[in-house]
């Protein structure tokens, strides 16, 4: 099949039924201002904000860059929160690019956020402009990652905060080619990547950031969603209770009063017990950084 553009497979995706909820999962909506609201009361940017104000409260975070903006929903999200947003995006699209940005900033009469049409490993700004640089599901598009976390580096600010979010992680290339077969959207357009953990780690440190927090897949919202927070916690419940009963029937009293022996049994019941939080069971999963660039 013939590689289409990127704004040609959302066009097209909008209209199937069968990607229906990809669609409004991703905020691909047509409806520009509706992928705001939806993405503003998400937990993942909830949790983000969270986040972001507890590792900047120290540097009262103005200014803040938007790297491989998309469509804006997060641009637009930040701005209305009361940050200072640049949004870069090198698609000049307004279906899914710079121009559905501009777009939001027309719905919304948003004075506190710019649009810069660029790509990630060159980037028109002044070094040391920003207080954070937030990038969503992009650092995995990288054409050369050590250049775009640099760049990403250059622009922060001393003791600014580089948060890369919702990045798809692979143990090989085996469990990369295994991702790139089982996305839904890789087939249309060949433009799905993923690096290791290893060298992701590389390329932030390599940049003078020191990762002050590194969330796997299951470890935050911000990752696993489409997934609920409820529904995780729900599952961490049952899978505690299980073990908790699965430990009482090996080592009943006075026997579970024994360090070792609880030690030893928990390690036997984990080795056994099918994992319901097997993040080598979902293709592409999702890890997220947080980095601080040394004063």
């Amino acid at each position: 099949m013939n590689k289409i553009t990127w704004e040609e497979i959302i066009i097209k995706i909008r209209k199937e039924p069968a990607y229906r909820e990809l669609v409004e999962l991703a905020y691909f909506e047509e409806d520009l201002a509706l992928n705001v609201e939806r993405f503003r009361s998400s937990e993942e940017f909830e949790e983000t904000l969270k986040m972001l104000r507890t590792y900047t409260k120290d540097i009262s975070a103005q200014k803040l860059l938007d790297l491989g903006a998309g469509n804006g929903v997060a641009s637009a999200a930040f701005a209305l929160e009361g940050y200072d947003v640049t949004a870069v995006e090198p698609d000049p699209s307004a279906t899914i690019g710079a121009g559905a940005i501009r777009q939001l900033v027309d719905i919304y009469k948003l004075k506190n956020l710019q649009v810069i049409e660029a790509w990630g490993e060159s980037l028109p700004c002044a070094s040391q402009s920003f207080d954070v640089v937030y990038i969503r599901q992009a650092v995995h598009h990288a054409a050369e990652l050590n250049n775009f976390i640099r760049e990403s580096a250059r622009l922060l600010k001393p003791g600014g905060v580089l948060m890369s979010a919702r990045d798809h992680v692979i143990y090989n290339e085996m469990d990369k080619q295994w991702f790139l077969e089982t996305h839904p959207l890789h087939r249309f357009y060949g433009g799905e990547n993923a690096f290791t953990e290893q060298e992701y780690r590389l390329a932030i440190e390599g940049a003078g950031l020191d990762i002050v927090l590194c969330l796997h897949h299951y470890e935050s919202v911000i990752n696993y969603f489409p997934e609920k927070r409820d529904e995780v916690e729900g599952k961490l419940y049952e899978r505690k209770k299980w073990i908790e009963l699965a430990f009482l029937k090996k080592a009943p009293p006075p026997l579970n009063k024994i360090s070792f022996l609880i030690n030893l049994c928990y390690a036997r019941i984990e080795k056994k017990l099918t994992p319901v939080f097997d993040e080598r069971k979902i293709p592409g999963r999702m890890i997220s950084f947080i980095a601080i660039k040394n004063a």
